[in-house]
């Protein structure tokens, strides 16, 4: 079976990547990776070095025109700073509401974007990094396992029973996705997932936090650079 794999270039992704080339063979697999307007677009660059890694194709798609009406922290017309605490401390001031790095359904349009590239390259099954990290307390609803079932019900039928969504991390914390990925000999020094576009993570956004917090549980020191 070929699969297509949503690449952003982060950890998760990069994990993800990793699994599906154990599972069904790097010549079975490509990756997907979307320009939405972010700042951190270094993620472009180390989506291209894990694809090169892997030695396998790489689709590059820009959906930036969906997301020019929000004024998500992340994208590079926004205002908003990107919050340098924890998304627990962040959740706490919001009332209720998103978190300032919520883009308004991005993983609903990516799916349904590599929904449409999978069934044209004859793929049956569409891979994507989302954890339980990301859904709890409601951070990213559309990371939730409610979310991943809904879609995967509306792209199979969709498709005519011909493709699936698989999430292979869904019930996973952060720290056992690394666990999962250090078992898989993942390149984590050419990953990126800081929100800020520096030279060097900042360490202090709620990913970057995130992320060194799952390495140290797993008891070893995160491969690429921070200013902190």
């Amino acid at each position: 079976m070929n699969a297509l794999v949503l690449l952003s270039g982060g950890t998760d992704s990069a994990t993800c990547l990793a699994a599906a080339c154990a599972q069904y063979g790097k010549e079975n697999v490509s990756a997907m990776f979307v320009s939405y307007g972010q700042r951190h677009i270094k993620e472009t660059a180390s989506a291209k070095a894990l694809a090169g890694y892997y030695g396998i194709e790489l689709i590059s798609i820009d959906l930036s025109p969906m997301f020019q009406f929000s004024g998500c922290s992340l994208l590079l017309g926004s205002n908003t700073p990107v919050p340098a605490e924890s998304y627990s401390k962040q959740l706490e001031k919001e009332s209720g509401g998103f978190v300032s790095t919520y883009v308004p359904f991005r993983n609903g349009l990516f799916l349904s974007a590599a929904a449409s590239i999978a069934l044209s390259k004859g793929c049956g099954v569409i891979y994507y990094g989302a954890h339980s990290g990301d859904s709890a307390e409601n951070v990213y609803p559309d990371c939730s396992e409610k979310f991943n079932n809904a879609m995967n019900t509306a792209v199979y039928e969709g498709s005519g029973h011909m493709l699936r969504i698989e999430a292979p991390f869904i019930g996973m914390t952060k720290a056992e996705v690394i666990k999962t990925g250090i078992s898989l000999n993942v390149p984590y020094e050419l990953t990126w997932s800081c929100y800020n576009g520096q030279d060097k993570a900042c360490g202090r956004c709620g990913t970057c936090l995130d992320r060194l917090n799952a390495f140290k549980e797993n008891g070893i020191p995160d491969p690429i650079e921070f200013e902190n």
